[in-house]
């Protein structure tokens, strides 16, 4: 988002968007909206998917959801819908990061709040020896004190942000220089309608999206870069892969399910129902617009069972 580079200090930004944690959502939402992507948003009547997200935020309320976002509760969830072999292993789960055990776990892994944290609160280790650990358990802890629901207004955020926990987890990247493509599911009513992958993440970080059959789009998402040359053949693993992100999203209007392909073991991410807090700048920007016809009407079943937005 642009302003990240207006201003540098995730700190600085988020007190900033503090000052404003009293205003009715509807009016904080148009505000960040129009801040980041220079328009005023539909609120009453959405059309493009960023304007469908900003009202998914302030309408839907799925108890489900709470578990969906919080890092160790989702893996209950994902073995209820699909099993317990697409999750990675779980090594601990501890409320302070002075609890976590680091001389009984292996010499590579990952430490996630189970809050999120936009991709800020993960820690991925390749050399245990190697640790500060007083320095690593006073940055983890760090993380257990911020509450991006605050600002952000992601109604599913809140539940998790009050009881943040730590979750330490298998470390699965057998591609550590560039690291792992990542392959994102964007389904609606329980259907994939586009996926995208993030490839190239420690050198040069890029995103095609693709139609769920693996048909690249020309679509580019904010300042990344496709590249049609990293080209997604259809495979049995894309199918299975679709089929298991429709299962997981079944029950949601919308949903993003995220999942790896790691030497043929597909392997649960995690599921993110306001990608980008509903601020992504698509070029072009018709898809904006193409994306948001995949969302339920306000009036369908799938959407008023939680939320009163139709009403």
């Amino acid at each position: 988002m642009e302003i990240k580079k207006i201003i540098k200090s995730q700190g600085t930004r988020h007190a900033i968007m503090r000052l404003g944690r009293f205003l009715p959502d509807r009016i904080m939402l148009a505000l960040q909206y129009r801040l980041l992507l220079h328009r005023w948003p539909r609120l009453k009547a959405p059309q493009r998917f960023n304007e469908w997200i900003q009202v998914y935020k302030m309408s839907y309320r799925n108890p489900d959801m709470l578990r969906c976002v919080d890092k160790y509760d989702v893996r209950q969830y994902v073995a209820d819908k699909i099993g317990h072999k697409h999750l990675t292993a779980l090594y601990q789960v501890v409320d302070n990061a002075h609890d976590i055990d680091f001389k009984s776990l292996p010499e590579k892994f990952v430490i996630k709040s189970t809050s999120g944290g936009n991709g800020d609160n993960v820690m991925i280790v390749r050399d245990r020896d190697a640790l500060d650990i007083p320095a690593v358990t006073e940055k983890i802890n760090g993380w257990l004190k911020k509450n991006y629901s605050d600002t952000s207004r992601e109604w599913a955020y809140r539940s998790a942000a009050r009881h943040p926990r730590i979750i330490v987890e298998e470390y699965i990247d057998h591609l550590p220089e560039k690291g792992l493509d990542d392959y994102k599911f964007f389904c609606f009513n329980g259907k994939c309608k586009f996926f995208k992958v993030d490839f190239n993440r420690y050198t040069n970080h890029q995103a095609n999206y693709y139609t769920p059959d693996g048909q690249l789009l020309n679509v580019i998402e904010g300042n990344f870069t496709n590249d049609p040359a990293h080209s997604i053949a259809p495979s049995a693993e894309i199918s299975e892969m679709v089929i298991i992100a429709e299962k997981l999203s079944a029950d949601f209007p919308f949903v993003r399910v995220d999942l790896y392909n790691n030497d043929n073991r597909i392997i649960f991410g995690e599921m993110t129902f306001y990608p980008a807090s509903g601020y992504t700048r698509f070029i072009p920007d018709d898809f904006d617009y193409e994306a948001g016809k995949y969302f339920p009407g306000l009036n369908d079943a799938i959407w008023t069972k939680y939320s009163d937005a139709g009403k």
